[in-house]
């Protein structure tokens, strides 16, 4: 074969070949993420995210719970009504830790928080009257999958800031880790947990649960892990369908990707309603010990980054009082008191109304709550009973005691 042949001959062959090497270079690239919107959040005793917006082109300003762990976007029943909103009965039930209900729904409406407009939001109506006053305001709404589902959404504890993005390629700060839960609608990530021996289980990943970490009793029994000496604590927590009796102790570590956290609070309840899902799960993860990180949930591509914050190393409330007071018509009022409990040792009776715990005379259950979070001290709490002041005084006892 002469040159000029043979050159002839790899030409058409480059020529025929190139395509087929430029089709093997070609890549879809994501757009990149855009941010749209950044405003302030506040956060609450246990990590309760508050977030404000407002509905529709009304401008009255609500109150919405950030929460990872409801399966959509809801409205109070007393917010609806405050906007005479239409309502459509459904089908459709929603479970929580003390109850499961059939609700209605407010269908097409838009939210509307700083910076950013959100359409075609379909809201089911549930009553927060307890929320409200467990937390010592206006509680209108969660904000649950239907937002974080359409965005990217970082949350910075230390700068008490949240920021929205448009699904797409992002940059990730350095010095965070990766994890890849499982999504439904709830995001589920494995856990590690030691006590007695050490397991690892699945959990919800839950920013509206104001504690560390909640399991169910089933999971408590058949895993064993707990160990036999420790102490554990009735008590009460509040969640959908009212207050659920829990039993409070410690756990000797929880490991969160590469993160470990020691001696840390959780709380076992009977799970007759299965919202933790038992035996997929065991249980939830809650933003007492979330809000120790800056975390980006990326609902789009499945993942969150988690990056130690300034709070990584905060203490954890280890105190137990068997106190439960609630914000009732403008008071802070004592409502439940569990047997043999340091309230019940310091003589608190039902229907009393705080009026200062140490000398701090706020009336705010927010202050008042974490005044009682220091274990192992003693607080004067001045309540009115029967129109009369009476002075009492309440040992806070400490869960690390076995």
């Amino acid at each position: 074969m002469n040159r000029k042949l043979a050159g002839a001959l790899t030409g058409i062959l480059l020529l025929l070949t190139l395509p087929h090497l430029l089709k093997a270079q070609e890549q879809f690239v994501s757009t990149q993420a855009r941010l749209l919107t950044r405003f302030p959040f506040k956060m609450l005793t246990g990590g309760i995210i508050i977030i404000q917006a407002t509905l529709d082109d009304y401008k009255d300003s609500l109150n919405f719970v950030l929460d990872t762990g409801s399966g959509g976007i809801s409205l109070d029943s007393a917010t609806v009504s405050y906007f005479n909103l239409k309502t459509t009965p459904s089908m459709r039930t929603i479970r929580g830790i003390a109850g499961m209900r059939t609700v209605d729904f407010a269908y097409n409406h838009a939210l509307r928080i700083p910076g950013l407009k959100i359409d075609s939001l379909d809201f089911h109506i549930n009553d927060y009257d307890l929320l409200t006053s467990v937390y010592g305001m206006k509680i209108d709404g969660i904000v649950g999958y239907a937002f974080f589902k359409r965005f990217i959404v970082s949350i910075n504890y230390d700068k008490f800031e949240i920021e929205v993005y448009t699904p797409g390629s992002f940059v990730y700060k350095r010095g965070g880790f990766f994890l890849r839960p499982t999504f439904t609608n709830l995001p589920m990530q494995n856990i590690g947990i030691k006590d007695s021996k050490a397991i690892l289980a699945r959990f919800y990943m839950d920013t509206g649960a104001g504690l560390c970490m909640l399991f169910s009793q089933e999971f408590a029994d058949d895993s064993n892990f707990i160990s036999k000496r420790r102490k554990l604590y009735p008590t009460q927590a509040e969640g959908l369908g009212g207050k659920k009796n829990m039993l409070l102790t410690v756990t000797k570590e929880v490991k969160v990707g590469p993160y470990r956290f020691r001696k840390v609070p959780v709380y076992i309840f009977d799970d007759e309603y299965n919202v933790t899902n038992y035996p997929v799960l065991g249980g939830l993860i809650g933003n007492d010990l979330l809000r120790r990180f800056n975390v980006i949930f990326n609902y789009p591509e499945q993942l969150c980054h988690l990056t130690p914050n300034d709070h990584f190393n905060d203490q954890f409330d280890y105190s137990y009082t068997g106190l439960g007071m609630y914000v009732i018509d403008g008071h802070i009022k004592v409502v439940d008191i569990i047997k043999d409990s340091p309230a019940d040792k310091a003589g608190f009776k039902p229907d009393d109304i705080i009026i200062s715990v140490g000398s701090n005379l706020s009336n705010d259950i927010q202050v008042y709550k974490s005044l009682l979070q220091n274990s192992r001290t003693k607080q004067q709490i001045v309540v009115m009973r029967n129109g009369q002041p009476v002075l009492l005084h309440l040992n806070i006892k400490s869960i690390l005691q076995r």
